[in-house]
């Protein structure tokens, strides 16, 4: 087994917790470990074995089992395939290309209806495949403004006749 780079490891556990913007604490509830567990990772301090912790990291970092010991021996992790739902093939092939593209960002839906209507629209708002942690927070800004601004959109009594 060659030499352990913890260094490296240490750099790619906080990258990768950036990039998914996680504070240690986040990611320390999502792994099932304590805070100081992360930091210990994050510190680059040479050990002597793996904590059994790192498991539980990578795993909530998205990577497949065996990607900390690859990182360790100076690689890179392998990112999990994302087990999602394929859309419902009725789908205009327009929205299912959007749906696979960038992280899921936020979804929500809005009654349309008025009196006895059970119509929705259902919004999904998907950020950029490589945007930044700070251009994920400012589209979740732009999101919420625009949210406010179609939760308050007054209903009419009556439809627009589309044949005006």
């Amino acid at each position: 087994m060659g030499s352990r780079n913890w260094k490296h490891l240490a750099d790619t556990i906080e990258a990768a917790r950036e990039t998914r913007n996680l504070t240690q604490v986040a990611l320390a509830e999502k792994a099932g470990v304590s805070e100081s567990t992360i930091q210990n990772l994050e510190s680059g301090k040479e050990r002597t074995r793996v904590p059994a912790s790192l498991y539980r990291v990578e795993r909530a970092l998205g990577w497949t089992p065996g990607s900390g010991e690859r990182v360790l021996e100076g690689g890179e992790p392998e990112e999990q395939q994302e087990e999602t739902a394929a859309p419902p093939s009725d789908l205009p092939l327009r929205i299912v290309h959007e749906l696979q593209d960038g992280p899921l960002l936020d979804a929500t839906v809005l009654d349309l209806g008025g009196a006895g209507s059970q119509a929705r629209m259902i919004v999904v708002v998907k950020g950029a495949p490589d945007a930044s942690p700070e251009q994920i927070r400012a589209d979740l800004l732009a999101w919420a403004k625009t949210q406010k601004h179609l939760q308050n959109l007054p209903a009419d009594d009556e439809p627009d006749d589309p044949g005006n």
